[in-house]
């Protein structure tokens, strides 16, 4: 707590001192999502009593703070606190079999959850922190360089990114406005108007190798597409990847592809554990209300059927390679209307060809004033249900029947308020 209030302290006594002069910003928002889970019921119950139903409430206010004083430097930080209410069960496990661990990114870190604090008992309340930016920019002829706690993120996919293994969303994200903050030192060059090269190091805890990254990344606009080339070695493993996006008849498309030699970095690698993963698709507005896209990922790390998924998670792509989907084929479609000036309408399918499975997330929200948010929504998986408890105490690994009918429903409503 001592921490946390020397933090506050230096974030308002920066804020006094230079918020009379017009190169300061201070901006950020309050969020709260409200959700309400329903874990798979297993096809051999038996005598067992029915899953109960689990809520969270995730309350996050964020301060963004930016000060230029000079053309040629500027500081950015920002510091989050979130205080939920949730059931217990989330205190000691993910609502999914798989959990994107950005945080290994990251040379030192405040210590979450502040409440309860280590070794207390665990009730329905707790209290995270993060600081999620703290980076210097300097920019000069040569290119923009930045120092610091940083986004750093890739591809053009809009469900799936097989470039994107820093910091990468899952399907079910809810907040998807601001991507993980992590420790790097990146230099921006601009090559022409719409080309640039690329070129940082990630750190990883304590500086060591075998946590960090590396990466250069080269774009170029040829025969009016933009060509990107990315090399990232990243925690032992080396990832070649290969980015394409044009306008095709009027209509968006584009070509993301990785291919990944795990343990390239080490003696004696395993070369069968290779994987490539590739993600094409196409987007549209349909007429003056409707967007539209079509997506396909394939992803060579994945099982054809769902008895081998659980064996997945011992594998380099989805130990350190941030792979979470399980299966190999997919086709994704999503779609926005504009029910009216205020309230647009969003629906999200990602179907899974390996085991037949579905998921679907629809949802719905209202521009109550300038700046003020409602939203609801659900996440809905269709598929044959886990043999047995897929979330419980138990060691015994998960017994997959299907990929999204072995996952939670859940619904949630939110609100957001911007400053």
């Amino acid at each position: 707590m001592k921490k946390l209030l020397a933090v506050l302290a230096i974030i308002c006594a920066l804020a006094v001192r230079i918020s009379a002069g017009e190169n300061f910003k201070l901006s950020g928002y309050v969020k709260n999502f409200s959700i309400l889970f329903s874990l798979p019921e297993p096809e051999n119950r038996g005598n067992a009593p029915p899953q109960p139903l689990l809520g969270m409430s995730n309350t996050r206010l964020r301060l963004n703070l930016t000060y230029a004083p000079k053309e040629w430097i500027s500081f950015q930080a920002a510091y989050d606190i979130s205080p939920r209410i949730q059931d217990p069960f989330f205190f000691g496990s993910s609502s999914f079999a798989f959990s994107l661990d950005a945080s290994g990114y990251r040379v030192a870190d405040f210590k979450t959850p502040l409440v309860p604090r280590e070794n207390d008992p665990v009730g329905s309340f707790a209290l995270y922190h993060n600081l999620d930016r703290l980076s210097v920019t300097v920019r000069s002829a040569i290119g923009d360089l930045t120092v610091g706690r940083q986004p750093v993120a890739w591809g053009s996919g809009r469900v799936t990114n097989p470039t994107d293994v820093i910091a990468p969303f899952s399907f079910h994200e809810l907040d998807k406005e601001e991507r993980y903050g992590v420790d790097a030192i990146r230099l921006r060059v601009p090559l022409a108007s719409l080309s640039e090269l690329d070129v940082g190091y990630v750190f990883g805890r304590s500086f060591g190798f075998s946590q960090s990254a590396f990466f250069l990344k080269s774009k170029i606009y040829v025969l009016k597409t933009d060509l990107t080339v990315l090399l990232l070695g990243f925690r032992r493993d080396f990832l070649i990847g290969l980015d394409l996006a044009r306008s095709v008849g009027g209509a968006g498309a584009w070509l993301e592809a990785a291919y990944v030699f795990p343990g390239a970095f080490e003696r004696g690698r395993a070369a069968d554990r290779d994987y490539f993963r590739l993600t094409a698709g196409i987007d549209t507005s349909l007429n003056s209300r409707t967007y539209g896209f079509l997506e396909y990922h394939f992803n060579s790390a994945g099982a054809s059927h769902p008895a081998a998924y659980a064996g997945l998670f011992s594998q380099p792509a989805y130990i350190r390679g941030a792979v979470y989907l399980l299966g190999k084929h997919y086709a994704c479609l999503g779609a926005t209307y504009q029910l009216s000036p205020l309230i647009p309408v969003t629906g999200l399918v990602i179907f899974n060809a390996s085991d037949g499975s579905f998921a679907l997330s629809p949802q719905a929200e209202y521009n109550v004033a300038e700046n003020i948010y409602l939203a609801a929504g659900a996440y809905l998986g269709i598929g044959k249900r886990p043999g047995t408890p897929l979330f419980s105490n138990s060691a015994a690994p998960p017994n997959f029947e299907s990929e999204f009918g072995s996952y939670p429903d859940f619904a949630f409503v939110s609100f957001r308020l911007y400053f």
